[in-house]
């Protein structure tokens, strides 16, 4: 099997250069030939490691998220003693509120 240099299919020269022409910049081509995708087998990243690649003196209980976590907190008692030092709470406004005009949507039709 040679390692020929395959002409990719497209159109003809003077029609490429027309193309190029009315496209203003250089045609890129969506047809997939086998010179011009990569190969399927990648060597693996050398990737350097990191402070939690060994298994002994690990700091990875430091960060843990499961030691973070605590019961609630009852926020609600804490609201009630700090308003309880206010004085008497204040009573909400029992005023309706007044709707916008109505919209004539059939108005047009009269």
């Amino acid at each position: 099997m040679s390692k020929a240099k395959l002409a990719l299919r497209d159109i003809s020269p003077v029609m490429q250069k027309f193309r190029d022409f009315l496209l203003g910049r250089k045609h890129t081509n969506a047809l997939r030939f086998e010179p011009l995708i990569a190969a399927r087998t990648q060597p693996q990243p050398q990737i350097p490691d990191g402070s939690s690649h060994k298994h002994a003196q690990n700091y990875y209980y430091t960060r843990d998220g499961r030691r973070e976590v605590a019961p609630p907190m009852n926020l609600t008692q804490q609201l009630l003693s700090a308003s309880s030092d206010k004085g008497a709470p204040k009573q909400a406004a029992n005023a309706r509120p007044t709707p916008g005009p109505v919209y004539q949507w059939d108005k047009h039709y009269e």
